[in-house]
Formats: structure tokens, C-alpha cells, sequence
């Protein structure tokens, strides 16, 4: 399970984030009609940047490893307001 956890001034905030709605998300992701909606999105603000297509065959070996590590941080950030952010594995 994918942790988050935020914490906000006084105020901490955790979201544990199933694998299965990992897979979910990466099945999204990889669709093609997904990636038509990002691109035209992108394209209404101006900017030249493409999202890449994403094939699933990529995401899947990822998907796979993330249950082997469990445990493991992904992200720590901490901001000079106080704000933090850390995701784990």
C-alpha cells in the first residue's frame, strides 16, 4: 500500500492508497483516449509540451516491483512554511 502523508501548519493528514487503485490509475493512464484528453488540455493553456503516450507493458514491471519494496521512500519534501510531504512505499 502506497502511503501519503501530509502535514499542513497544525494539521497532518494521511492517505493510504491501495495497489489496486494503483493499477487502476496506470490502466487510465495508458488508454489512449486519456492521453487525446491531456494533450488537448495542455494545448487550451498555450504550452508546447506533449504527455508522452504510456504503454501499459511499461507500467506493469513498475506496479510489480512496488510490492517488493514496501517500506521504502519515494518522496520526502519539507518547505520553509512547514509544509511536508512523504510518500512510502
Amino acid at each position: 500500500m502506497l502511503k501519503v502523508k501530509l502535514k499542513v501548519k497544525d494539521k497532518r493528514i494521511s492517505i493510504p492508497v491501495p495497489y489496486s487503485v494503483l493499477h487502476v490509475v496506470s490502466f487510465l493512464i495508458s488508454s489512449k483516449r486519456m492521453n487525446r484528453i491531456i494533450n488537448k488540455a495542455i494545448e487550451k493553456d498555450g504550452s508546447q509540451f506533449i504527455f508522452p503516450e504510456i504503454k501499459r507493458k511499461d507500467l506493469k514491471p513498475l506496479l510489480q516491483v512496488f510490492s517488493k519494496y514496501s517500506g521504502v521512500v519515494l518522496v520526502e519534501a519539507k518547505l520553509k512554511d512547514g509544509t511536508e510531504v512523504k510518500v512510502k512505499l
